[in-house]
C-alpha cells in the first residue's frame, strides 16, 4: 500500500521540477545576467600631468617653425608673424647686413661639358730643317719668349756651305756689274762689239739670280734680312746659326740638350701663347638648332669654384661624332691671368638669349624652413619673414620668381641668426621649452 502511494508522488514532484526549470529560463532571458566588472588596479594621478598636454618630441628646429606649428594642429600666434624688432646695437652685434633686390637679365643657357685646349694658331714647334748640333740653349721650360728672340744656337755644315755660296754670289755679282759697265761704255763709243755688251748683260742677270738663290737658301736655313745685311758687312764664314722664337709665348715643352745632334724630324721645343684658349664642348644632336656662332659663353672649372670665364662661340662643327651623336662647339676664351690650363675639364653654359629680366639676390639671403625658401626683408617695423620661390642660379646669384619686389632690402649676412630668434619667439608663444 505504501509503495503504491509513493510512486505517484514521485511523478508529481518530477513534473513540478520540470515546470520550475522552464520558468527560470524564461526569467533569465528577460533579464540578462550582469557580469561583474574586472578589478582595476588603483591609479596615482599627477595633478600637473592631468592639466598640461605632453609636448611632442622636439625634433629639428624646423619642426618648431610656422609650418611645424600647423602640422601639430596648433595655431601660431599673431605676434609670431610680426617683424622682428632689433635695436641698432643688436644689428651691429649680430652682424646683420642687407642688400637691395634688383632686376638682372636672366639668360637662358644650354649646359654642356667641355675641355680646355691650346689653340693651334697660338702654338709653334721649334725645329731645324737640316742636320745640325746644338751649341747653345738660351731658354728654359716655362720661360716667356718674344717673337724673334734667340732660343737656340746650332752648328750646321749646311749653314757654312750656304754662307760660302752667298759670299761667292756677292763677288760674282760685283764682277758682273763692273764688266757690264765697261762694255756699256765701249758700246756707247762704238768701239767694242755689241756681242760683248750682250754677253756682259746676260752675265749680270745670271749673277743677280745666283745672289737671289743664295739669299733664299740662307732665309730657308733661318737667317733674317737683318742677318743678310750683316753677312755682307762682316764676310765671316762659320757654321753657326741662331734659332729664333717664331711666336710670342711660353715654353711648354723643352727637349733641347747641349751637344745633341738634330735633323728635320727633331722637335726641340713647343711654344704656346696661353693668353687665349679654346674650350671644346659637345652638344647633343637635338640641341644643335640652339647654338650658333657669336653667342656668349660662360665657362667654369673645378680649380676655381665660383669664378667664371667669358667667351664667344667661334665655331660650330659640321659633322656628328658617330659614337656619341654629339657636335663639337668651340669657344674662344681670353685667359690673361693664365688660370685656364690645357687639358682642364670645364662646365660650359652657352647663353641662348638675354631678353628676360628677373629679381636676383645673393644665395646667402635664402634659408630653408620646412621645405620652403624664406628670406628676411628689412621693413620700417623690423625684419619680416617672406616665403619666396627660387628660380635658377646665374653668376653666383639666385633668381626669385615670387615673394619679393624690386628695391626691397633683404638680409644677406647672418640671416640664420634672425631665424634662430624667430624660433625662440615661436617656442615661447606655444609653451614649448
Amino acid at each position: 500500500m505504501t509503495k503504491r502511494l509513493a510512486w505517484p508522488l514521485v511523478v508529481v514532484c518530477a513534473f513540478c521540477l520540470a515546470l520550475g526549470c522552464q520558468g527560470g529560463g524564461t526569467t533569465s532571458s528577460a533579464r540578462p545576467e550582469r557580469k561583474p566588472e574586472p578589478t582595476r588596479p588603483p591609479q596615482v594621478r599627477n595633478a600637473a600631468s592631468s592639466t598640461a598636454a605632453v609636448p611632442e618630441s622636439p625634433g629639428s628646429l624646423s619642426d618648431h617653425g610656422p609650418a611645424g606649428v600647423a602640422r601639430r594642429g596648433m595655431e601660431a600666434p599673431a605676434s609670431l608673424h610680426a617683424p622682428l624688432e632689433l635695436s641698432p646695437e643688436e644689428v651691429q652685434r649680430l652682424g646683420i647686413a642687407t642688400a637691395r633686390v634688383a632686376y638682372h637679365p636672366l639668360r637662358a643657357v644650354h649646359a654642356a661639358l667641355g675641355r680646355v685646349s691650346a689653340p693651334p694658331p697660338r702654338m709653334a714647334k721649334v725645329s731645324y730643317p737640316f742636320p745640325a748640333r746644338i751649341s747653345g740653349v738660351h731658354v728654359n721650360l716655362g720661360d716667356w719668349v718674344e717673337r724673334g728672340q734667340p732660343v737656340l744656337t746650332l752648328q750646321s755644315e749646311e749653314v757654312g756651305r750656304a754662307r760660302s755660296e752667298y759670299y761667292k754670289a756677292v763677288a760674282d755679282l760685283e764682277l758682273a756689274k763692273q764688266n757690264f759697265e765697261r762694255e756699256r761704255r765701249l758700246a756707247g763709243r762704238g768701239v767694242g762689239p755689241r756681242k760683248h755688251f750682250l754677253a756682259a748683260e746676260a752675265a749680270l742677270k745670271v749673277a743677280q739670280a745666283g745672289l737671289q738663290a743664295a739669299e733664299k737658301k740662307l732665309l730657308l736655313l733661318g737667317f733674317s734680312e737683318t742677318d743678310l745685311r750683316a753677312l755682307t758687312d762682316t764676310h765671316q764664314v762659320h757654321p753657326e746659326i741662331m734659332v729664333l722664337a717664331p711666336i710670342r709665348g711660353r715654353v711648354i715643352e723643352h727637349k733641347a740638350v747641349l751637344g745633341m745632334t738634330v735633323d728635320q724630324t727633331s722637335e726641340l721645343m713647343t711654344l704656346m701663347d696661353p693668353t687665349v684658349v679654346w674650350v671644346e664642348a659637345e652638344v647633343f644632336e637635338r640641341d644643335i638648332p640652339k647654338v650658333r656662332v657669336g653667342q656668349d659663353v660662360v665657362v667654369s672649372v673645378l680649380a676655381y669654384p665660383g669664378q667664371i670665364f667669358r667667351g664667344k662661340v667661334t665655331y660650330v662643327g659640321d659633322t656628328i661624332h658617330p659614337e656619341t651623336r654629339t657636335l663639337s662647339v668651340r669657344t674662344e676664351v681670353p685667359n690673361p691671368e693664365l688660370k685656364l690650363k690645357h687639358g682642364m675639364f670645364a662646365d660650359v653654359r652657352i647663353v641662348l638669349n638675354d631678353h628676360q629680366r628677373v629679381l636676383m639676390v645673393p644665395p646667402e639671403a635664402v634659408l630653408e624652413d620646412n621645405n620652403q625658401k624664406i628670406v628676411f626683408v628689412k621693413t620700417e617695423a623690423g625684419y619680416a619673414v617672406r616665403v619666396v620661390t627660387v628660380g635658377g642660379r646665374q653668376d653666383g646669384m639666385l633668381a626669385i620668381t615670387e615673394g619679393l619686389r624690386a628695391g626691397e632690402q633683404v638680409v644677406v649676412s647672418n640671416a640664420y641668426l634672425l631665424k634662430s630668434k624667430l624660433y625662440d619667439q615661436l617656442l615661447k608663444s606655444t609653451g614649448v621649452h
